[in-house]
């Protein structure tokens, strides 16, 4: 087995109300920054171990199926890499 590292970003999909974003797209535009659009996201690293680094990514992907994102609502995208 090899040590991966995964990263998965969740955002929420376009046209779902994201009241953070809003929040902070006002203020940076009182702060005089131009901006068309914002949108937040979590990241979640997640240190595993598995035999390949396939086999990482489709355990990172099932992490978030299953409790990091409600497919409903939520986009997601899993990025795996060999830890050193």
């Amino acid at each position: 087995m090899a040590a991966y590292t995964a990263i998965v970003t969740v955002r929420l999909k376009r046209g779902v109300l994201d009241p953070e974003a809003e929040t902070t797209k006002r203020a940076l535009e009182r702060l005089e920054f131009e901006l068309e659009d914002l949108r937040s996201a979590d990241r979640f690293e997640i240190d595993l171990d598995a035999d390949s680094e396939a086999a990482a990514e489709r355990r990172a992907d099932e992490m978030a199926e299953r409790l990091l994102a409600n497919p409903t609502i939520h986009d997601y995208e899993v990025e795996v890499g060999r830890r050193e």
